[in-house]
């Protein structure tokens, strides 16, 4: 089907674009009582990540609601250690919660490969649907955790500030640890694969906890993964968001994808130097420029516009918009790009 608004597609590309696309991490979801609405219809986020009509409900509400460029798909990263085998609670403020991990040889056996397709085969309805019900509006991006994200919590059980239990295992079992990073690898690439077979028309990696590692553990323990994802998948652009790895910027130049995403404190100019020119930056604003009034968040918006002018540019904030954010500057910041 022939998309009516191809501009995330083309500005990833590099092509020319009439003015710069415009999309938000974390668009489907909290700020918007439209999606409360539907979260309170189910027993919580597992159940409507899991229910494929009610995930690309919420996928689509942003598209209408917000009117961004493009829809991502409604789920969550942790999906894949759940279809390799070791399932996962959300725990109301306090985040997700695995109930077991993986610390030795034995639970290593008793994880298993996920194929994508079937084992998580309601992500894949979910995206089946909200195709067809996009009708060619806007472009779907479909997403996964990066290895080293994933690995963490399947060490660490939980969210941490100091992921000290996963950082621990690099040290001391490194040949263990790659040998997990490269099993989470190989169902990652099969779970992207599915999306896109599904019909996700672009694909993002989220390293969300990249800034914990140093530089030469990044280059061994995520970057190697990572790079093998993004020569596994050729079919559509991808996007790498690696948080708080601005000490990596000039190795992700190196890989096979199409576009980097920035977070709010890596500079703009500096990342341009460091990324080089032919890739697409994404980002960047600081997420918590929105709770300002709206004359502030049009004017730290057209700062972001201003640094990234007349270069490979898709406009997003550093990080997923906060869920306590009013959904109307949200929309004066979409505004403000599309008639910039």
């Amino acid at each position: 089907m022939q998309l009516q608004n191809d501009l995330l597609l083309r500005a990833a590309k590099g092509e020319k674009v009439e003015r710069t696309p415009v999309w938000l991490m974390r668009q489907a979801g909290r700020i918007l009582p439209q999606y409360r609405a539907v979260r309170e219809s189910v027993s919580g986020f597992i159940e409507l990540a899991q229910t494929p009509e009610l995930a690309a409900e919420v996928t689509i509400q942003p598209v209408e609601l917000l009117g961004v460029d493009a829809a991502i798909i409604f789920s969550d990263i942790l999906v894949i250690p759940e279809a390799m085998g070791l399932p996962y609670e959300m725990v109301e403020k306090r985040g997700p919660w695995f109930p077991q991990t993986v610390q030795s040889e034995a639970d290593l056996k008793k994880l298993r490969i996920a194929d994508g397709a079937n084992d998580l085969s309601y992500v894949i309805k979910a995206i089946e649907i909200t195709k067809k019900e996009l009708a060619g509006r806007v472009p779907l991006i479909g997403f996964a955790g990066a290895p080293w994200t994933i690995f963490a919590y399947m060490i660490e059980g939980s969210g941490s500030k100091t992921f000290s239990k996963a950082r621990a295992m690099l040290y001391t079992q490194p040949e263990f640890s790659h040998r997990l990073l490269q099993m989470i690898t190989n169902s990652t690439i099969n779970y992207l694969k599915a999306q896109i077979q599904a019909g996700a028309d672009l694909v993002q990696i989220f390293d969300s906890w990249a800034g914990i590692l140093g530089p030469k553990q990044y280059q061994e323990f995520s970057l190697k993964y990572i790079a093998q994802i993004c020569d596994a998948i050729n079919q559509v652009p991808k996007t790498v968001f690696a948080k708080g790895a601005f000490f990596a910027r000039e190795e992700m130049a190196k890989l096979n994808c199409e576009t980097i995403g920035l977070d709010w404190n890596m500079g703009i100019a500096e990342s341009r130097k460091l990324i080089g020119s032919t890739k697409t930056l994404q980002g960047n604003l600081d997420p918590a420029a929105l709770y300002g009034n709206p004359d502030q968040v049009r004017e730290a918006t057209q700062d972001m516009m201003q640094q990234f002018k007349g270069t490979r540019h898709i406009a997003n904030l550093g990080h997923g918009v906060y869920p306590d954010i009013d959904p109307e500057m949200v929309k004066v910041f979409i505004e403000t790009v599309k008639k910039y």
